[in-house]
This record gives structure tokens, C-alpha cells and sequence, in this order.
């Protein structure tokens, strides 16, 4: 009876882990998924604007406000701070979330894209850098 309890939590032991690393963001993927981004935002070590903004410090960053960007007057005056939901909410569907803007995106819709996205782009600091 012992071996079997003990067999029995092993199992549930396993199969909860792999649920909960199955759910968690995954920042390899979020590199690939940027592979959407890049043709208008540059992230990472000696990232610059581009037909968009560098990306590099987003997370806490009030959108917007970004020096040496022009950017439209809706996404300057949106109120935002970046961070993970209000990421999430816009790039679901860009405009819809902020009117006005200049950036033609068709969204990512799905939850661990979206997740795996975030963890890619969050991890850099304004410098560039890896926290």
C-alpha cells in the first residue's frame, strides 16, 4: 500500500509540473514569434527605430515617449504604461485599442503567443541588455 501512495504522488507530482510548465511563458518561442515584429521594431543589443520603435526597456515605458520616435498623437496621448495586459490588449488588435495610430499590425490572437511575446520583449532592458 506504501508503494503504491508513493507511486500515486510521483505520478500527480509529474503531471502537475507538466501542466504548470506547459503554461508558462515561453521566451524561446517569444523570439520566434517576434520574427512578426521585426520587419518594423528592432530589440536587443544595438537596437534603433525603425519604421517603429525600438522595443529595448518596454516593459513600465509610457507609451508614446520614446526619444527620437515620431509618434502619432494617439499613441502619445493614450495613457498607457506598457506592461504585460495592456501589451496583450494591443497587440490583439492594434487599432482597436488605440485609434489613430500609425501602425498597420493584424494582431496575434492567440493566449501563448501572446504570453510567449511578452516574455521575449520584457526581458530586455532599456539598454538592450538581458535583466
Amino acid at each position: 500500500m506504501k508503494t503504491f501512495a508513493i507511486s500515486a504522488l510521483t505520478v500527480l507530482g509529474f503531471a502537475l509540473a507538466s501542466v504548470g510548465s506547459s503554461s508558462a511563458a515561453d521566451v524561446e518561442a517569444g523570439k520566434s514569434a517576434f520574427n512578426k515584429c521585426m520587419a518594423c521594431h528592432a530589440i536587443g543589443p544595438g537596437a534603433t527605430n525603425k519604421v517603429g520603435p525600438e522595443l529595448n526597456g518596454l516593459d513600465g515605458r509610457k507609451a508614446g515617449s520614446l526619444p527620437g520616435y515620431a509618434y502619432s498623437d494617439a499613441m502619445k496621448n493614450s495613457g498607457i504604461t506598457w506592461n504585460q495586459k495592456e501589451f496583450e490588449e494591443y497587440i490583439k488588435n492594434p487599432k482597436a485599442k488605440i485609434p489613430g495610430i500609425k501602425m498597420v499590425f493584424a494582431g496575434i490572437t492567440k493566449q501563448s503567443e501572446l504570453d510567449n511575446l511578452w516574455a521575449y520583449v520584457s526581458q530586455f532592458d532599456k539598454d538592450g541588455k538581458v535583466k
